[in-house]
Order: C-alpha cells, then structure tokens, then sequence
C-alpha cells in the first residue's frame, strides 16, 4: 500500500471515530460497534412495561400447554410444585410440610396419589392408630378418587387449573417498570418489575412468543419458572387396579 494510500485510510478511520463519539455523547444515540440488545428479538424489549406485561398475559391465556414448577406460599404455608398443565387437566406433583404427593386431573375427575405415611393419623392411639395405620397401607401408592363434595377437591383442583394458576400469579402489583434485559435457560428476556422489585418481578421470552419465564412473586410470595408452552402431553384416568374410590369423602389426613 502507498503511502497516500495509507494516510487516506487513517484519515477514514479517524473520520468514523469521530462520528462514533459525536452520536454517542451529543446526540446520545447508540454507539459504533455496540450491539442492539432487541436486535433480533420479537420486540417486546421496546414496549413499556405495562405493555411487556399484557403481551405475556394474552400468549398465556391463549397457548394449550405449559409445565410450572417452584414454590407458592399461599396461607402462611409454603408448596413446592411441578405441574405440567393444560385446560382439560393436568399431572404433576405438590409437596407440603416436607410431605409430596402427586395430583392428576383428567376433566373433572381428580386422583390423588402419596404413600402410607401421607394418610396415616399422626395422633392416633390405640386401636385407632392400628385402624389408621390398616387404612394407610391400603391407600399406599394409590390414586385416590377425590369426590367433588370432598372439601379437599377444590383446594387440590386448583393446582391443576392451568387458567387460575395463571391468572392469580401473571399480575405484578404497583408502578411497572423494566428491569433491562436478562437470560432464563438459555434464552434472552426482558424483565419487569412491580414498585422496584417488592410488587414482583417477571421475565418474558425475547425469542419467538413473549412467554412468562419466570416469576419471583411479590411479598415473597414464591419463585415459579414456566417451560415447554404449547407443549401438548398425554392425560389418562388411571387403571382400576391402581385406583380406590373412597367414596363421597376422603379419609382426614
């Protein structure tokens, strides 16, 4: 290369350089060389936060499947969850006081199924504590119809409704704002928070839908992850022989 030649590219160089920190400093545009963080994104980076909140809201309400799983602290007790949900039921396991258990739901028949110990009555004595003991063994390791009068039938239905769970945890409490952008599993989202943080924070997917990805709930309510949406499975009553309808009234446990 000439030496014209070279003085010519310095000259260029400069002359970029130059326009790089005129745009950046007084016209406080984005810099030379400095990446797009919503640049090839589904855009939601650049709506308010109002706006990031309602377009995860509607693709959740709207897709077929979804697995959550984390901790809900509801009544001053804590649950951990892992469900795989959709409108016509759901199969997961719930855990609570150190005791798991595992739910299915198929339409609106409910199974419950936890071992001996789960059924067993902690202050029986006697010949009761031998009754309750006989009792547990034959539940162990079974799905227990759940009647639809049973007072626990509602409570234990409502981990499995895909659109109540998410309609009572898909809403951060006070003034929305961003929380710039951030990762989950591998894929890029933007996060919002409720009153900085205290309302409630929540992660949506950057990459193709703007799915909830993750939710610390407000109050320290809970942190719950959310995968494979729009990820149908299969739901099946289970096999008479693995199943025991108690009646119109479970066993007090």
């Amino acid at each position: 290369m000439t030496a014209i030649a070279q003085g010519r590219t310095r000259r260029r160089a400069a002359l970029v350089s130059a326009m790089c920190a005129l745009a950046v400093t007084g016209l406080g545009l984005t810099g030379c060389g400095s990446e797009d963080p919503d640049a090839g994104t589904n855009g939601v980076g650049k709506l308010t936060a109002d706006k990031i909140q309602a377009k995860a809201q509607a693709a959740a309400a709207v897709v077929d499947a979804v697995r959550l799983s984390g901790t809900v602290v509801a009544g001053g007790k804590s649950y951990k969850l892992d469900m795989s949900l959709k409108s016509d039921g759901a199969t997961g396991s719930v855990t609570a006081d150190g005791t798991a258990f595992h739910l299915l739901r198929v339409d609106e028949e409910l199974f419950l199924k936890a071992d001996a110990a789960f059924w067993k009555h902690e202050d029986g004595k006697g010949d009761d504590a031998a009754s309750d003991t006989a009792a547990a063994g034959k539940l162990d390791d079974k799905y227990v119809k759940v009647p639809t009068g049973d007072p626990s039938y509602k409570k234990f239905s409502g981990f499995t409704d895909k659109d109540l769970l998410l309609d009572s945890v898909l809403t951060l409490h006070g003034s929305l704002d961003k929380d710039g952008h951030h990762e989950q599993a591998g894929v890029r989202t933007i996060r919002i928070t409720g009153d900085g943080g205290s309302g409630g924070t929540l992660d949506v997917s950057l990459e193709g839908k703007p799915y909830p990805l993750r939710l610390v709930r407000a109050g320290g309510a809970g942190t719950l992850t959310f995968s494979a949406w729009g990820k149908d499975f299969t739901l099946e009553e289970p096999a008479k022989g693995e199943t025991v309808d108690y009646g119109k009234e479970l066993p007090t446990s």
